[in-house]
Formats: C-alpha cells, sequence, structure tokens
C-alpha cells in the first residue's frame, strides 16, 4: 500500500478509536465540537442495546489476525497474510488491530479489537455515542445487525460515498471491535466487505 493509504488506514481506524486519543497523520480535516442539535441527536446517555450473549476476544488479542478466516478473505481478494499490530503504539492505544491489503491497489480492510478503550472505561457502543457527543468521533450512523450484534457506522465524517466504510459492533457492553473497508468505489462495494468481515469476526468469536 501506498503511504497515502496507510494514512487512510489511520484515519479511518481513528474514527473508531478517538476515545483513546489517536493521532496522526489523517486524510480529512478535524471535526469540530458538536452543536447543541448534534448533541440532543447523539446524547452520552443515548440508549444502546444491551449484549444479551457477550463474546470473549482474549484468545485473539495477541493475534487480530485470526479473527478473519482465508476462507472469507480469500473471495474478498485477500491472499496475503494480515500484518498484525499489538506493540504498545499510538495506533494500538484503543486495542490490537490487523490489517489485509490488496498489493498496490490502495485498497485494505481492517480489524480491531478496541480492548484499549474497555480498559479506560471508554468501551461499548454507550462509549463510542459519549464520545460523539464530547466532540472526539465525528460519525455515527445507523447499521444492520451483524449475526444479530447491534453495529453502526462510524467514522471521523461519513466517507461511505467515497468507497471507506468503518462499522462498529458490539459485542459486550464495554466492548466493540471495529472493521474498516478504505479504497472502494463506493459505499456498496466498502460496506459489503466490512459487513462480509465484520459477520466473520463474530462467527470466530462464536466459535463457529
Amino acid at each position: 500500500m501506498t503511504v497515502a493509504g496507510y494514512a487512510r488506514s489511520a484515519t479511518v481506524l481513528c474514527a473508531a478509536v478517538l476515545l483513546a486519543g489517536c493521532s496522526g497523520s489523517t486524510g480529512g480535516s478535524a471535526q469540530p465540537a458538536p452543536t447543541t442539535s448534534d448533541a440532543t441527536r447523539t446524547p452520552a446517555n443515548a440508549a444502546v442495546p444491551k449484549i444479551d450473549h457477550p463474546l470473549d476476544v482474549s484468545a485473539y488479542v495477541s493475534d487480530p489476525c485470526r479473527t478473519v478466516p482465508a476462507s472469507t478473505l480469500a473471495p474478498l481478494g485477500y491472499t496475503d497474510p494480515g500484518q498484525p499490530h499489538t506493540a504498545a503504539a499510538a495506533d494500538t492505544a484503543a486495542g490490537p488491530y490487523c490489517g489485509w491489503i490488496i498489493g498496490a491497489e490502495g485498497v485494505s480492510v481492517q480489524v480491531g479489537l478496541l480492548t484499549g478503550n474497555r480498559a479506560r472505561g471508554r468501551g461499548g457502543l454507550a462509549g463510542l455515542y459519549a464520545g460523539q457527543a464530547a466532540g472526539q468521533v465525528g460519525f455515527i450512523g445507523p447499521a444492520q445487525p451483524v449475526a444479530g450484534y447491534p453495529a453502526v457506522y462510524t467514522g471521523t465524517r461519513d466517507r461511505r460515498a467515497q468507497g471507506d466504510c468503518g462499522l462498529d459492533v458490539g459485542i459486550a457492553d464495554d466492548l466493540v471491535f471495529s472493521v474498516a473497508a478504505l479504497g472502494y468505489q463506493g459505499a456498496q462495494d466498502s460496506c459489503h466487505v466490512a459487513e462480509t468481515v465484520a459477520t466473520a469476526v463474530v462467527g470466530t468469536l462464536k466459535g463457529d
């Protein structure tokens, strides 16, 4: 992937992990604090579904690339091994993640296990809404549940039409995992990949 592609990847990943203070190069402008009307639409105490059957990610924290099987990745064009990011660093403050790329095409997908946000008391879908009300998360949009688990689209801003789709899935009251599909042709392509990968992650965590 090009340097620009990595920068865009960091942008979308940071959109899901701003609660941990993610920083670095971004492809867009910083988002201003929400107006009163914005905060009213997505208040810090916004009702979020309770997760009745939480999933455990502990077996995958040391190798988040194992969350998505090759049988899911190969049909999407990802045949090279994923690159895990687990060491303590600015881009892993919210938790470990894995990134896959397709050659030099600038197309990629990332999966993050946001255990760092949970450890800071900022985890779960409720943490995302609280972060948006505080001006830390720029965009949250409704999404269909993923394999029965509640989900939202996220980003520093809504870039789905530009081919970048961020999807966060609540798998415990205090934990989400994030998927970012980047460099696609539009919302349909990018969000299809994000949803496909997210469904595979849930299946892995459930032991399916």
